[in-house]
């Protein structure tokens, strides 16, 4: 196999001088879920990646390919000097089945893209333009990394830093405010964040165990109904799962939710 993914990448490129090498990557997973006092329920998911590269350009097709193969991802990437051009050639559909969340009813349109950043020589700032005219500045400064992005009445910044052994993210997206805070405490990494969520992360006996606590989500009206759902009431709830890594190179993981009871058994493998 390896042979002759090596002889497509060779023959793929065989007018240029350019080297290109071919990588594949992927996951695939099971999951039974007992839904609680629902009826169970068994879905299966599997995704694949492949990335070709020829000198100082990237291309990457991503796939879901369980039931049928869906593109997921399309981009590519070139560096022209101090110059790097993005390119987003996937044109994916933002609306969503979900009804009770506030995402959208429609598709908000093409939303392909292309991104050309230049790694302005000021200090260690990287300042990046795409086709919709939007500009971001980002840069890491004396160990805090911070990223500004100009919209037309809508400026998004982001601010991340380790202070005293505690990792912040701060976010203000078009004047809304939330942050996260995140710390290692003998062994258990805890992570807080404005919304009220709260998660810890840690090891025993070979397992890691990942309990997460997400707070109640309350009732509210769509800013533009046309375009979008109304967001439903929901109850706080928990989830505790715990995942162990098999010598075979597989994953096994159980997850409990309190808020419909339910159990939920995945096995998966990532290559």
């Amino acid at each position: 196999m390896k042979k002759l993914i090596a002889l497509f990448a060779v023959s793929a490129v065989a007018s240029t001088s350019a080297v290109a090498a071919i990588a594949l990557s992927g996951s695939a997973s099971v999951s039974y879920d007992d839904k609680g006092s629902a009826a169970s329920a068994t879905t299966y998911d599997a995704d694949l990646t492949i990335t070709g590269t020829a000198g100082a350009t990237t291309f990457t097709q991503s796939m879901d390919i369980d039931a049928a193969i869906a593109v997921t991802a399309t981009t590519m990437a070139t560096s022209i000097g101090p110059l790097t051009v993005t390119a987003d050639m996937f044109d994916e559909t933002d609306s969503t089945t979900v009804t009770t969340t506030g995402g959208r009813k429609t598709d908000s349109g093409d939303n392909r893209s292309v991104t050309v950043s230049l790694d302005a020589p000021i200090g260690d700032a990287t300042i990046g333009l795409d086709n919709s005219g939007d500009v971001t500045v980002s840069g890491t400064f004396s160990g805090v990394t911070v990223s500004h992005t100009v919209k037309n009445g809508a400026d998004k910044t982001v601010g991340s830093a380790s202070i005293a052994g505690m990792d912040v993210s701060l976010t203000n997206d078009a004047g809304s405010s939330s942050w996260t805070i995140g710390t290692t405490v003998a062994g258990t990494a805890v992570t807080v964040g404005s919304d009220k969520s709260i998660s810890a992360v840690f090891g025993v006996t070979g397992n890691t165990v990942t309990v997460s606590h997400t707070a109640e989500r309350a009732a509210s009206t769509a800013t533009n109904t046309t375009t979008h759902y109304n967001t439903s009431q929901k109850d706080a709830f928990t989830t505790i799962a715990i995942a162990r890594d098999l010598t075979s190179g597989a994953a096994l993981s159980a997850t409990y939710d309190t808020f419909d009871s339910a159990l939920t058994l995945k096995a998966s493998v990532a290559f």
